[in-house]
């Protein structure tokens, strides 16, 4: 058994940081900003998935190059405004203090991924770290582990999207769904996850709770 979670709105809130990546990245090609209320719906998808979102009818060569721009600040500056959930640190403490092999499957760039969870001291507690590439979605990442042997069927994906939720399906896997990150509850129940979580500590029940089950499942 192991836990698989997502990393922005699951382990830290990336909203600061993404929201003002991507209007670094419109301004330089004279798009439009978009709003901090604006930010959450974009977070959980593939950079060009965004920008060719926030910005209609753009080119595939200009969305490469936002991508370039977008990740230029975020390098720099973007991943250390991210903010820790209160609560997660400790949960992830005390799941590994109860031996649960855990990983990281994220659309973000692994290099930014690695930064964020070693700012906040978190990168220790798993042994692998799965990012994201332009064109390459979370089922197909997930997909990959599983043929590398890194995860295994009896892996639960845990998100606060739909497609995290919809990331496991695909691939035969239990999911959880988070309702402190940036996905509604509406929208992780219309994915259909096996389980819904309220708050970080009840990350921590997990342990006891739902592993015991899970490995008991053909």
């Amino acid at each position: 058994m192991q836990l698989i979670f997502d990393l922005d709105g699951t382990i830290s809130d990336p909203t600061v940081g993404i929201g003002r990546s991507i209007n670094h990245a419109l301004a330089a090609f004279g798009y439009p900003e978009i709003g901090n209320e604006g930010v959450s719906q974009h977070i959980g998808l593939p950079l060009d998935a965004i920008f060719r979102r926030v910005a209609p009818g753009v080119s595939a060569a200009t969305v490469l190059g936002m991508v370039a721009r977008y990740r230029e600040r975020y390098g720099e500056v973007g991943y250390a405004e991210n903010v820790v959930y209160p609560g997660v640190p400790e949960a992830l403490q005390d799941l590994a203090a109860h031996g649960v092999p855990m990983g990281i499957c994220t659309s973000k760039r692994v290099d930014f991924a690695e930064r964020i969870l070693t700012l906040f001291q978190l990168r220790s507690y798993f042994g692998f770290v799965s990012a994201g590439e332009i064109g390459v979605y979370k089922y197909e990442q997930l997909r990959t582990l599983i043929e590398q042997g890194t995860a295994n069927h009896g892996a639960v994906m845990i998100g606060d999207r739909a497609v995290d939720i919809t990331a496991a399906r695909a691939n035969g896997l239990w999911s959880i769904g988070v309702l402190w990150g940036h996905g509604s509850r509406e929208e992780l129940l219309g994915a259909v996850p096996d389980q819904l979580l309220e708050s970080p500590i009840e990350l921590k029940r997990l342990a006891g709770d739902l592993l015991p089950n899970r490995t008991a499942q053909p």
